[in-house]
């Protein structure tokens, strides 16, 4: 028996009532159907009751943390999108997350609408009844192919030699396909919140990318400039299996 509500549900846990009972009602009228949890073992109840469309995870929560609950999500077989919310700075600790599956991750305290935004990105590349290129250990795009376990990547059959941070920004382009990028953001993923860089530093490791790739920023083929805003990588990606 199909929804009789059209609109996507995604399912909103964390045990701060200051935290969801301003962001659900900011979520319904941005036109998702919003269910409420406040630990983990409530949420793969919903999960398995509701089969949502999306889940928004803390990843501090009694009865299963956030991490432990995608971790439980993804053996089991359930590929939908889940957002973890943070509290931790260092971009380890988030690349770590999004090794486990995370589609994606925010950072506390965060904007509303940028976890809306966010929200949106993962919904649209979904694909439905398929784990997420987050989830996926190898991918390819066009020539490129990436074993994001052993962290190794190669143009045709020439592997690339790239910087720690350059490597950390490949995975992250890769499982973010066509999606505006700004150096902002960039910044966060591979420095951490607060770390005293500027976004220069970003615009250096996309021209270690672009060296190593072979791409002309007038012509790109994986990475495209979005002027005044940031990057976005360009070339299809799919998992190999």
């Amino acid at each position: 028996m199909g929804r009789q509500d059209a609109r996507p549900v995604v399912i909103l846990a964390d045990d701060d009532d200051a935290i969801t009972s301003n962001l659900a009602p900011f979520l319904e009228r941005a036109g998702f159907a919003v269910h409420v949890a406040s630990d983990g073992e409530a949420v793969l109840e919903l999960v398995e009751r509701l089969d949502p469309d999306g889940c928004i995870l803390d990843v501090l929560m009694p009865r299963a943390d956030g991490r432990e609950v995608l971790r439980r999500l993804r053996s089991d077989g359930h590929w939908l999108p889940v957002i973890l919310l943070t509290q931790v700075g260092g971009s380890t600790e988030r690349a770590i997350a999004l090794e486990e599956g995370a589609d994606d991750y925010l950072n506390k305290p965060f904007d509303p609408h940028e976890l809306l935004a966010r929200l949106r990105a993962v919904l649209r590349r979904a694909r439905p009844g398929r784990r997420p290129l987050s989830a996926s250990p190898t991918l390819r795009a066009g020539s490129l192919r990436m074993d994001r376990i052993s962290r190794r990547a190669w143009l045709r059959d020439t592997e690339l030699l790239l910087t720690p941070k350059a490597m950390l920004l490949l995975d992250y382009l890769l499982t973010h396909p066509d999606e505006l990028m700004t150096r902002d953001r960039l910044l966060e993923v591979l420095w951490g919140f607060e770390f005293p860089v500027g976004t220069r530093a970003v615009d250096n490791r996309i021209a270690e990318l672009r060296r190593a790739l072979g791409d002309e920023p007038t012509r790109p083929q994986w990475i495209a400039t979005v002027p005044g805003q940031g990057y976005r990588f360009v070339e299809r990606v799919e998992e190999v299996r």
